[in-house]
């Protein structure tokens, strides 16, 4: 009598989309993002399996999302990208292409910046770690992730220069570090070191590494030069493995602070952390700095995303004065 080959049941879903996610060094922010809207497109289905759904399910979930809920167009493109990531490198479907979406026409709106009094304002609302991250948003253009990612082997005070890593390790960049917070900063610093220090002596002190980074230096964890410029304040437990991290600062309590000081300030415009990011830019057009050097300071692969601060520099509206501002009053 042959013997009946063993069947293997078949491994659970979101599991393996994590491996997958993580496997190709996804940011925890998008793994996140993608788990949730997978799960949104099987309940949105009655729990089917996307195993037993195709293209057809994908375009009314998309479609659903753009006509009834009314999603910007970035929210959309997002939910279509986590679905083709779970039928493409998960299920390994080749599926038809998308020819039946509800497309949203991406909105044009100008960023909100600040003027130099008012990030002037901003800061001297603000003290301590908050103050000092805040300043590097605006002093080095780092949106809020980069800047709470920071290792402290991405601070060249040297060169006056910052290494920001893209958390795939495909775009790294380079962008400066402002003179003024060189004191600040590394004041800073030794404040961290003396923690880390403590959390060695318990024992702990082992910071998470990128995939790439913990196979080249599998031992590294724990040195103080991959340490976060900006830790948290409390430890955590990595679910998949079990152990003891010191993780970077959360990003709420910076978008709160600089929310509630600019509404304490009466500043009239929507402000968010990524305001003093593009105040950042707007400025060194200003100053006269060229727009590729702006746009590699801030890390754009599109020259476009970087034109569009160039609209906002100018006088008033349209970049002219008014007649009325030029005439002489009549005594």
């Amino acid at each position: 009598m042959e013997n009946t080959p063993e069947v293997k049941p078949a491994p659970k879903l979101f599991p393996l989309i994590v491996e997958r996610l993580r496997s190709q060094n996804y940011s925890n922010r998008t793994e996140e993002a993608y788990i949730q809207w997978i799960k949104r497109f099987i309940l949105f289905h009655d729990k089917r399996h996307p195993r037993d759904m195709g293209t057809a399910e994908i375009e009314a979930f998309l479609n659903h999302l753009a006509v009834e809920k009314k999603v910007a167009a970035s929210t959309q493109s997002q939910a279509k990208s986590a679905l083709l990531f779970l039928y493409d490198e998960v299920l390994e479907r080749n599926l038809p292409k998308l020819e039946n979406l509800t497309k949203l026409p991406a909105k044009k709106e100008l960023p909100v910046v600040l003027s130099k009094q008012e990030v002037q304002a901003v800061l001297s609302g603000l003290e301590g770690t908050m103050w000092l991250m805040v300043s590097l948003l605006y002093g080095s253009g780092l949106r809020v992730m980069e800047c709470l990612r920071l290792r402290v082997a991405d601070i060249d005070f040297d060169r006056l220069e910052i290494l920001v890593r893209d958390p795939q390790g495909y775009k790294n960049r380079t962008t400066l570090l402002p003179g003024t917070l060189v004191h600040p900063l590394k004041t800073h610093l030794a404040s961290i070191e003396a923690l880390h220090a403590e959390d060695l002596s318990k024992g702990l002190g082992e910071v998470w590494m990128p995939e790439g980074l913990a196979k080249r230096y599998p031992n590294a964890g724990k040195d103080w030069q991959w340490q976060y410029v900006f830790p948290s304040s409390r430890l955590s437990v990595a679910q998949q493995s079990g152990g003891v991290y010191r993780h970077h600062a959360d990003e709420k309590p910076i978008q709160r602070a600089v929310k509630n000081v600019a509404k304490q300030l009466g500043i009239k415009k929507t402000v968010t952390p990524n305001t003093l990011r593009h105040s950042f830019a707007t400025h060194l057009l200003e100053g006269g700095h060229d727009l590729q050097t702006v746009q590699r300071l801030l890390g754009h692969a599109n020259e476009a995303n970087t034109k569009v601060y160039a609209q906002l520099v100018n006088t008033g509206g349209s970049g002219v004065s008014s007649p009325l501002d030029v005439i002489k009053p009549i005594v």
